[in-house]
């Protein structure tokens, strides 16, 4: 995996993010289904990091799955995010990370029957996105 961009410490990263985001973004946490502020957003923008600024998806790759978090069936840059396999909690899945902090987003499933153009649903934590309104 490339380093990451921006590197800080663990406890710069605690300064920075509240307890639920550092839990979330810097310990591959989970946020409740259905408590994310973007889970039902349609307001038209970008979506970035909430650690780093950097562009990760945007509102025209957003799509209602039902599946309790918001859902993007791709990035908004293939390189904006890093995908890392993901074997914890006895599953197999893919985590999704931002390519720039390394901080994590959430995770990517295929296969699923969405009718969306990549057949993948970027499954991420509200809590680890800010959208940027389109003006």
């Amino acid at each position: 995996m490339r380093d990451a961009k921006i590197q800080l410490t663990d406890e710069q990263w605690r300064e920075k993010l509240t307890p639920n985001e550092y839990a979330v973004l810097r310990k591959a946490g989970t946020e409740r289904a259905y408590t994310g502020e973007y889970t039902d957003t349609e307001t038209e923008g970008v979506y970035t990091c909430k650690a780093c600024d950097a562009e990760l998806f945007r509102s025209t790759e957003k799509f209602h799955s039902h599946c309790g978090w918001p859902s993007f069936f791709d990035p908004a840059d293939t390189d904006a995010v890093i995908l890392k396999p993901d074997n914890t909690l006895g599953m197999r899945r893919v985590e999704v990370l931002c390519a720039n902090c390394h901080s994590h987003l959430g995770h990517v499933f295929e296969g699923e029957g969405y009718n969306t153009p990549t057949d993948q649903r970027y499954c991420i934590n509200s809590i680890s996105l800010k959208l940027v309104p389109k003006e």
